[in-house]
């Protein structure tokens, strides 16, 4: 817990007073106490407190009326209301009043912190959550967790993501590839009630099959050959958080129905297991490809895409919102600047024209790689058009590439096609490994020919 976190306890027993303080004071809190709603009060007008915890009956001024005070004058203070057990409907008047909650005595420490700890984190998010909109009605550009942009088309997305973030639907991110899916995703876990729990991602489109069958559900030991131990899954590790698939569209169809089944019963198990694993996580998933095509073409479930798609993100590319290329660079370059060393005014005229000029077909990323590799070469302060020169050799050079991509997806489908189409060996030959093999046929569109 944060230590700045101030409490007061306000209590006339003084037995009570010192025990709640000493169990706060154990976990981190900062903690005056009170033994009068007079006396609180008056502590009040001195100094600022996150957090009152407030015996509802107390002679002279009661806890009650200490909130009705403490609501008007101080706001920004929560209260907490501690009451007998036969004294209930009291709580849930304080409830109505604007008490965060309340806790029955004798008070069990550890569901007094629960309590305290939960008040805070929503009075924290609610706090963000309007500064965050006074922000976007005063600003042109805002920085929203670690996404910068001042383009309406994505400050629409920060609202969403405000909006949708505290539910536990399934949400779909959809964008080229560096527009910024992850950050999205976590963005939405962050701002969501599992922020506390585990972010675990994957990149779906990086692995083989069998290998992403094990990195998502886990496996026993001896489940297969090299399996020397037993290894939790992701979907295990996601528990109580979010578990972000990046690249759903390359998640063969027979594994689509395996998560399509834990997403519905919330239990899996693991590769060669035989005991069921339950897991409760919040699913967030992201793809660059065109999902409706993939069902239409039979490579993607529809059944599986309508259970991941409840909510859905379409992030836009960089070049339909170029507004946002000064604002990003100019944060990049602050950045790397901060990381190297070197003091860094900004970007010349010069260079900002270079940079609108150029598509981005690589996005946010390639801008930021850009930027990083403009600092490194730059001399500084400013970043100009000669530091940007091998972004204009790069953009001359595309048709070169395409040709060398074509050369090497046929020599790729002439050592498959010798090797009968044997993955294993045909990687071997190639020199890499098997899922960099299964990425370029995948790549490339090769298809095993008919026999």
């Amino acid at each position: 817990m944060n230590p700045k976190n101030r409490i007061m306890v306000v209590d006339d027993e003084e037995a009570m007073r010192e025990s709640l303080s000493a169990w706060l004071v154990k976990e981190g809190f900062q903690v005056d106490s009170a033994e009068s709603g007079p006396r609180a009060l008056s502590l009040l007008s001195q100094r600022e407190y996150d957090l009152l915890l407030v015996d509802i009956k107390m002679p002279g001024m009661d806890g009650l009326e200490l909130l009705e005070e403490v609501r008007g004058k101080y706001p920004q203070s929560l209260v907490i209301i501690i009451t007998a057990y036969g004294s209930i409907e009291s709580a849930v008047t304080a409830m109505q009043c604007g008490a965060s909650d309340y806790l029955l005595k004798p008070v069990d420490p550890e569901q007094m912190i629960l309590v305290i700890e939960k008040a805070l984190q929503h009075h924290k998010v609610l706090e963000e959550n309007r500064l965050l909109k006074e922000r976007l009605a005063e600003r042109e550009q805002i920085i929203f967790e670690d996404l910068v942009s001042g383009s309406p088309s994505m400050l629409e997305i920060f609202k969403l993501i405000e909006e949708v973030a505290p539910a536990e639907a399934p949400v779909l991110v959809s964008g080229e590839t560096g527009t910024g899916k992850e950050l999205i995703a976590r963005a939405i876990h962050s701002r969501s009630s599992r922020a506390f729990g585990p972010f675990v991602a994957i990149n779906c489109g990086a692995q083989s099959e069998s290998l992403l069958e094990s990195e998502l559900f886990g496996h026993e030991k001896g489940a297969f050959t090299g399996a020397i131990k037993t290894r939790r899954g992701r979907i295990e590790m996601a528990d109580g958080g979010t578990l972000f698939l990046d690249e759903v569209g390359d998640i063969p169809l027979k594994m689509q129905v395996d998560l399509l089944r834990v997403l519905e019963e919330k239990k899996f198990f693991r590769v060669g297991g035989s005991q069921a694993i339950t897991s409760d996580f919040r699913l967030v998933c992201a793809s660059h490809q065109d999902l409706a095509l993939q069902i239409r073409a039979g490579q993607f479930r529809q059944d599986f895409f309508y259970r991941i798609n409840v909510i859905s993100f379409q992030i836009p590319p960089l070049r339909e919102r170029k507004e946002d290329i000064p604002i990003l660079a100019d944060f990049f370059l602050q950045q790397f600047a901060r990381e190297t060393g070197k003091p860094f005014t900004g970007l010349t005229p010069e260079g900002l024209r270079v940079l609108h000029a150029y598509d981005w077909p690589g996005n946010v990323r390639e801008l930021k790689n850009v930027i990083e590799r403009a600092v490194v070469i730059s001399r500084g302060p400013w970043i100009g058009d000669r530091e940007l020169t091998f972004l204009q050799l790069g953009k001359e050079m595309t048709e070169e590439m395409v040709t060398l991509e074509e050369m090497e997806a046929r020599h790729l489908r002439r050592t498959l096609d010798r090797l009968n189409w044997n993955i294993t060996q045909s990687a071997k030959t190639l020199a890499i490994d098997r899922g960099t093999l299964l990425r370029k046929i995948k790549k490339f569109g090769l298809t095993k020919p008919s026999p």
